[in-house]
């Protein structure tokens, strides 16, 4: 399954748990947040001050 940025955090990890690590590792503790059931990966990353293309990269590798 590909990640896209539109996809919202919620569904990726239900559909990818192994993101959660991942998710972590650059510093989003999404796991247990509320927002994340309505905050798109886009989102999140902005949110956050990541790179999207290279958290799309690490979550899709």
């Amino acid at each position: 399954m590909e990640i896209t940025k539109d996809m919202l955090i919620g569904e990726i990890i239900r559909k990818k748990p192994e993101s959660i690590e991942i998710l972590m590792r650059f510093g989003m503790g999404c796991v247990g947040c509320p927002a994340s059931q309505m905050e798109s990966l886009e989102e999140a990353a902005m949110v956050h001050g990541l790179d999207l293309d290279t958290l799309m990269d690490a979550l899709n590798s």
